[in-house]
């Protein structure tokens, strides 16, 4: 047995075997910080970084100003120096003023090439090979030398073969400037950090108080269901966020409203089915019970009623079945997932024809067909096609014939579709009604006495809405009722 194996099953026991999270990274951390706080803290960094950028190039700027300018000084007296008579030392006290020797601020000497040099008493700048070197005839920059610890500034200049002027003036003077321009910054840095913080949370109180209407609103219609718009104002993006999430209220609130209007419609039309259906049924059990109990008054059903009960049984057991499926198709508001394929819609016409023809055995189907291809779904395709032309057969009187066209739609009306047009010799569709066949559950006047639920134009409004393509009532040439069903082609 390996103890370690059996010390780590028997830790993994006591954790459950659950793995243990990997503990938040920074911007893990971030993320879970109030989007307020947030936007507070990224603006302060900003600021930070930006003042911190503009400091350091303020003080650089500052102290290559100040050397620079010191430098030229320098160079100005030492050039000055080395084009006098050098033979006499004291000569070097018109480089600078003897206060200034005095003081120590600046220092001045004369040094050769061989290693020599000459100064004033108590005045001997920082002197070294750049010196000499410049002496012998090699320019030298200036330079930072030490004196007794005090920092100097060095320039040295060559006034003639193997001799050259070195001038040296104190630095403290220049530093303490630089140390307090340093200590400004500094402040003036903390004090923009600190003013750019408030600002950032000012900024995300103001510029967030929008969105924080926008979450109350979504949690008011989560915790209440209420779908009233919220007041938008200004035309910033938060504004376009409002507006678009009104739209989807509005959607939504029209999505429910339909699937009520369905529910109560549906609810309506499938009353009168049941209770026929209920009224024969019961009609033939006590016609049943009666034959089996024997007794003289108990309702007696013929062979022939029989049949006919029967026949109407069956009727509308399949006019229920139809409702309740076409219920069912237009209650889906999302189109169903079919992969749409290209396909010949003079073959789909076809097919809905050879259905359509036994249903109908008293009128006569014309079809003129072109062949038109599109894009979609054939089931769905043929089921709208279908429901056309039981829609004509039905209101078209005996003997009668529907025409049904396929052709290519044409300028100015639809170009780049296909157009099915299926015309009756009924009584035709009423003008102030020819907007409303194609609504769920819409039966005018004339058509309640006749079979059928108002559902099966609306379906074919829904198949030719999913197909990107569109339906229309007009008047035929003989007067009857024509119903255009046109598709975008492929």
């Amino acid at each position: 047995m390996n103890p370690r194996s059996d010390a780590a099953a028997a830790q993994s026991a006591v954790d459950g075997g659950a793995e243990r999270p990997d503990p938040p990274s920074g911007w893990h951390v971030l993320l879970e910080i109030p989007l307020r706080r947030r936007v507070a803290i990224l603006v302060s960094i900003g600021a930070g970084l930006l003042v911190a950028l503009i400091a350091v190039a303020v003080f650089l700027t500052a102290y290559r100003a100040l050397y620079d300018q010191l430098d030229e000084s320098l160079v100005e007296r030492a050039t000055a120096a080395a084009s006098s008579d050098l033979a006499d030392p004291t000569m070097l006290s018109r480089v600078v003023s003897p206060d200034a020797l005095a003081a120590g601020d600046y220092r001045v000497a004369i040094v050769l090439a061989d290693g020599r040099a000459v100064s004033i008493a108590n005045s001997v700048p920082p002197i070294g090979a750049s010196e000499f070197a410049v002496a012998a005839g090699t320019p030298e920059p200036p330079r930072t030398g030490f004196v007794g610890g005090a920092p100097y500034r060095v320039v040295a200049v060559q006034a003639d073969r193997g001799i050259a002027v070195v001038l040296a003036q104190e630095l403290e003077p220049t530093r303490r400037t630089l140390s307090r321009l340093a200590i400004v910054l500094v402040v003036v840095g903390g004090l923009g950090v600190v003013l750019a913080a408030l600002t950032g949370v000012a900024i995300a109180r103001a510029g967030l108080r929008p969105v924080e209407r926008l979450i109350s609103a979504t949690e008011r219609v989560a915790r209440t269901g209420d779908l009233e718009p919220i007041t938008v104002t200004g035309g910033d993006e938060i504004a376009r966020l409002t507006r678009s999430f009104n739209a989807m209220l509005a959607a939504l609130a029209s999505s429910i409203d339909r699937q009520r209007r369905l529910v109560a419609d549906a609810g309506h039309e499938l009353r009168t089915p049941l209770t026929s259906l209920r009224t024969n049924l019961e009609l033939l059990v006590a016609a049943e019970e009666g034959a089996a109990s024997g007794r003289p008054d108990a309702p007696r059903l013929s062979p022939t009623d029989r049949a006919e009960l029967t026949e109407d049984l069956r009727a509308q057991i399949d006019e229920l079945a139809t409702l309740v499926g076409d219920v069912v198709e237009l209650a889906r508001d999302d189109p169903p997932e079919v992969a749409a394929e290209h396909l010949d819609l003079s073959e789909v016409v076809e097919r809905a024809l050879d259905r359509a023809r036994p249903r109908a055995p008293g009128v006569t189907f014309a079809a003129e067909l072109v062949p038109l291809e599109v894009v979609g779904d054939a089931s769905a395709l043929e089921r709208a096609v279908l429901n056309l032309l039981d829609n004509a057969a039905k209101w078209s009187p005996p003997g009668a014939t529907v025409t049904v066209l396929l052709r290519e739609g044409v300028a100015p009306e639809r170009p780049g579709t296909a157009v099915l047009e299926i015309a009756d010799e009924g009584p035709g569709i009423a003008p102030e009604e020819r907007e409303l066949v194609f609504d769920r559950f819409f039966r005018s006047a004339d058509a309640r006495t006749m079979p059928g639920s108002g559902l099966g134009l609306s379906i074919v409004a829904q198949t030719a809405t999913r197909h990107h393509g569109g339906v229309s009532a007009h008047e035929a040439s003989s007067g009857g009722a024509l119903l255009q069903l046109w598709l975008p082609r492929a």
